[in-house]
């Protein structure tokens, strides 16, 4: 194992490998919690799956971005450690699956290589930062956004006030007033804006998915560019701080501005400032506005036969850029799997007559940049060649689905199976909505949303349905849901509840009454004209499980009987409530803290110190076996529970100790005090447990 470890450059990702290679032994010799654990690996996107004793990888690609290299990389890992088969998620990174625990600080080791990461592409951090995939040649935009997507990763990256919050955390940048990016349904979205010849954007605060869907709401119509990276910062300071970590499934962002208030949360953000390291941060745009490079070879002249085909993939599939005489090229993935040795190709086509850089995207396909008018009939005929030319880009039959019950523990019926299935129904029966770029149809397996289901045109979710003791996989129809624009969106109506297999015949009903009767209106505008009672009753008849069939306990791309099974989710990492991991982990914090001092970094050194005072706090906390569910809840409480019962003697209250983190602006003094401060408390709980301990 020495030689894949000795050959990563980065010596903080060496450093970060070697951590992994050293705490799975640890689990494997029974010496790591397997709650902890599982926490420790989502970080470092390892993520179980719902067969045993494998595990799904999650490739970090900030905004979709890839080289050609990244791309070859990639398919070399997904050979050697999985299957070959590569799937394109909703947030623009890639997940490997039926990988061997074992066999992933190797993984991650050779993806270093070409600068690809796994750090914190699950857990309770900062997840991937996605964008539109047209950003940077977007005709709309008023500047290419990607820059400032990027100077955000690589900000919040590691950074330490964003591994352990009590839930994962969304941001998305939107190439223009479009929104395509989706801002209302983020944590922070940020939609580009140019306000007196300054760049800037404006930033939704607070959406998100999920069971409980939460619209967004404005933090600002205008944050100045060189803002918006402390801005980030301190919302996601007063999340870490503030949010709930007991109960799981309120513990989004959307949960804890909903109990307090928007402007409460912002007051603390406000207050949150002088903790911050700066009050401006610039960022540096100049590696994104080079000039397109001319290609590495000559491109072959090709005289296409098929001009009928070619035309409509053109009307289809290609798009126009910002920058004139160049033009994108969208390759519609179904269900957001290729495999490598396409990859490998597509990888070698980009890199010789393009600009070597694709983008994938969110609704899981794939994009090509910067070629040449004159160059599209050659990509037409190499993208044939692999398959890559199928119609409707974007469309109405480019149906978005999570993995479902191929792979997720938590998926309930099968999203992929079914989208599929309506795939087929969409190319056979309905070939004009190849064209049509308004309905969206999405599924998830389960309701915690992935597929995106519940703000969608048409959206599908996985569900299970009783008939008498028997239990068929079932779907329930969700319509109305959609994008406004500049941060304006709508979520989808629960309609009905129907058996899986007349999915498509619910499908069909949908467009056929459009189709007849909308006489050209939108199909929101017709959606909301009709009502939802309206497409109740036309669906209705599919509801009856009176009369179901053997088929229909059997679920989309299954061949046995249907058996409702949910394992347990790790779409955020768990609740550590052992007394002495948390000690541990608080020793662990103060470490990280005087390792960042030693590199002159303040500012991570005091929100290190901050988190081993929290952790230690809360270690004897629960000692007491007193319920804690945020950082500020475990400061008031330690301070009523040990303080100002004497049990502990502090120089200060413990609030006025652990504070002066946004009380004092960060510098060298403050953080060598504020560490002191911390190693001594730590001293004094520990010598606290230990005599708690020998008197029990």
């Amino acid at each position: 194992m020495e030689s894949f470890r000795t050959e990563i450059e980065n010596p903080i990702v060496q450093k970060e490998i070697i951590d992994l290679e050293k705490k799975i032994h640890l689990f494997r010799g029974g010496k790591i919690d397997d709650e902890r654990f599982r926490s420790l690996r989502l970080a470092r996107g390892i993520y179980g799956q719902r067969q045993e004793g494998v595990q799904m990888i999650r490739i970090k690609l900030p905004f979709g971005k890839v080289t050609s290299e990244q791309l070859v990389r990639i398919t070399k890992v997904s050979d050697e450690y999985s299957t070959g088969r590569l799937h394109i998620t909703t947030r623009q990174d890639i997940q490997i699956h039926y990988v061997s625990l074992d066999r992933t600080p190797e993984l991650w080791a050779n993806l270093a290589k070409d600068d690809v990461t796994l750090r914190e592409a699950c857990g309770n951090t900062v997840r991937n930062i996605t964008a539109s995939e047209l950003a940077g040649v977007d005709v709309n935009e008023p500047f290419d956004v990607s820059p400032y997507a990027h100077a955000l990763f690589q900000y919040l990256l590691r950074n330490p006030i964003c591994q352990e919050m009590g839930r994962k955390f969304k941001i998305s940048f939107s190439s223009s007033d479009e929104d395509t990016a989706l801002s209302y349904l983020h944590d922070l979205g940020f939609i580009p804006k140019v306000v007196d010849g300054v760049r800037g954007f404006k930033i939704m605060l607070g959406g998100g998915l999920g069971s409980q869907p939460a619209h967004a709401e404005l933090l600002s119509e205008f944050v100045p560019a060189n803002q918006i990276i402390p801005t980030a910062e301190g919302v996601i300071r007063i999340f870490d701080r503030y949010g709930e970590r007991a109960k799981r499934m309120k513990a989004r962002l959307k949960f804890l501005i909903k109990e307090i208030g928007r402007d409460t949360f912002m007051d603390l953000v406000e207050q949150e400032k002088k903790a911050i390291a700066f009050e401006t941060y610039e960022i540096d745009t100049t590696a994104f506005e080079a000039p397109i490079p001319e290609t590495l070879l000559p491109v072959p002249a090709v005289t296409i036969e098929d001009t009928k085909g070619y035309e409509a993939w053109k009307k289809s599939n290609v798009i126009a850029q910002k920058q004139e005489g160049y033009y994108a090229i969208g390759i519609k993935v179904l269900l957001g799997d290729f495999y490598t040795d396409k990859a490998r190709l597509l990888a070698d086509l980009i890199k010789n007559y393009a600009a070597n850089e694709l983008r994938f995207s969110l609704r899981q396909n794939i994009v090509i940049r910067h070629v040449k008018e004159e160059n599209l009939p050659f990509f037409y005929q190499e993208l044939a060649k692999l398959g890559f030319v199928n119609l409707g880009y974007n469309s109405t039959a480019d149906i978005t689905a999570c993995p479902g019950t191929d792979t997720c523990n938590l998926g309930i019926a099968s999203s992929t199976g079914i989208a599929e299935e309506l795939e087929k129904v969409l190319n056979a029966e309905y070939p004009q909505y190849s064209n049509n770029h308004e309905i969206e149809i999405k599924i998830s397996g389960c309701m915690n949303a992935c597929g995106q289901h519940n703000m969608s045109a048409i959206g599908f979710q996985g569900m299970s349905i009783n008939s008498g003791k028997l239990v068929a996989p079932a779907l329930q129809v969700l319509l109305g849901g959609g994008k406004l624009g500049n941060g304006a969106g709508r979520f989808a109506d629960k309609v009905i509840k129907i058996p899986s297999r007349r999915g498509p015949d619910a499908l069909r009903t949908i467009l056929n009454d459009f189709d007849a009767n909308a006489n050209g209106e939108k199909f929101l505008n017709y959606y909301d004209l009709k009502g939802e009672k309206y497409f109740y009753e036309i669906l209705k008849p599919f509801a009856d499980v009176t009369n179901l069939t053997e088929a229909d306990f059997v679920d989309w791309g299954n061949a046995d009987n249907y058996v409702k099974a949910v394992g347990v989710g790790e779409c955020a990492g768990v609740v550590i409530d052992l007394v002495a991991t948390l000690l541990l982990e608080a020793k662990d914090k103060l470490t990280f803290a005087q390792e960042s001092f030693d590199e002159n970094k303040w500012s991570d050194a005091i929100y290190h110190a901050y988190a081993g005072f929290v952790n230690g706090a809360k270690a004897l906390l629960l000692s007491e076996d007193e319920k804690t569910n945020n950082h500020a809840g475990i400061v008031d409480l330690f301070d009523t529970v040990f303080v100002a019962t004497s049990k502990i003697e502090l120089p200060t209250t413990f609030k006025e100790l652990v504070y002066q983190i946004n009380k004092v602006e960060p510098s060298e003094a403050f953080a060598k005090q504020y560490i002191q401060e911390g190693i001594a408390f730590f001293d004094t709980i520990e010598k606290y447990r230990a005599k708690d301990l020998a008197n029990a």
